[in-house]
């Protein structure tokens, strides 16, 4: 007989540390740092595209002193700031668009300018307020000021037709939101309330109009209130009392000086285009947003 005896080994041997049979967790239980999504998760999107120009001008700040130098880099510079903080809401070539109907829209004023021999900047971005155009001189009377006024809108419209355009051309329906919002804004800026395009019009027909702007103005600050609107709001104001102070001037009576016959022409542009934008955007109506992509 074998002196040794041989013992098979348990099914089930004991674990040499707890840990071995205990449940892992599949993700860490400590509570992050910062908290992310909501309101932290905007700022750093916000954020970011202007951190990241921020690097890029400090890193190459002689390249970027010499390129300051070249006219409408700091349109393009703008603009690019502009579409990263707009592709923050809306799909980036959404965004592109909408930047692009936008500076059609300033170019008529600047063309316009240029022709009323007025100097001006190049057109400036600001994100989510628009763009301008600053005029180094004002016009000589409120006729010329209601012909810059008007280009905007002229040239902002026929952009906003030629998105309308490339859609049926091609049935993108990218093109089709891009059109409905070129007509929208068109139509917004032809309110006659000061500093907007429409205020700078109506001038040349009657200053009464421009209370109708502020009494529109306030309807739509308790109807839909935001710090655009506001900001429009405060702008107007300040140059509604300025141009009230100055009214019975020698100077002021003769810059509001217009003929009949041209304010029957601005009448008939500004509200022809009122009403053209306004069929515009009822053509170009969608009814469900998320088919822009």
């Amino acid at each position: 007989m074998n002196r040794y005896e041989y013992r098979d080994e348990p099914e089930n041997p004991e674990p040499i540390f707890r840990s071995d049979v205990e449940p892992r967790p599949a993700t860490p239980t400590y509570e992050p740092a910062r908290p992310e999504g909501g309101l932290w998760s905007l700022v750093k999107r916000l954020l970011a595209p202007l951190a990241a120009i921020g690097l890029l001008l400090a890193k190459f700040k002689g390249l970027a002193l010499l390129l300051l130098k070249v006219k409408f880099l700091g349109t393009a510079l703008t603009m690019v700031v502009s579409i990263g903080a707009y592709a923050l809401l809306f799909p980036v070539w959404f965004a592109v668009g909408f930047v692009v109907l936008i500076l059609v829209h300033e170019m008529g004023h600047v063309l316009q300018l240029r022709r009323e021999g007025i100097p001006a900047s190049a057109p400036m971005f600001i994100p989510f307020l628009g763009a301008f155009v600053m005029m180094k001189q004002m016009p000589k009377d409120v006729l010329a000021e209601a012909r810059v006024g008007l280009a905007g809108p002229v040239l902002g419209s026929l952009g906003a037709l030629g998105a309308w355009g490339i859609y049926e051309l091609t049935g993108e329906p990218l093109f089709l939101g891009l059109a409905y919002v070129g007509f929208f804004l068109n139509l917004f800026n032809l309110l006659p309330m000061l500093p907007l395009d429409g205020g700078r019009a109506v001038g040349a027909l009657s200053p009464a109009f421009w209370l109708f702007g502020v009494v529109g103005m306030v309807g739509l600050l308790f109807l839909m209130p935001n710090p655009v609107l506001i900001f429009i709001a405060l702008l107007g104001g300040m140059e509604l009392w300025r141009r009230w102070r100055t009214r019975n001037t020698p100077e002021g009576q003769a810059f509001y000086k217009v003929g009949l016959r041209d304010r029957v022409v601005v009448g008939l542009v500004y509200f022809g285009l009122i009403a053209l934008l306004a069929l515009g955007m009822a053509a170009t109506f969608i009814a469900d947003p998320g088919a822009l992509g």
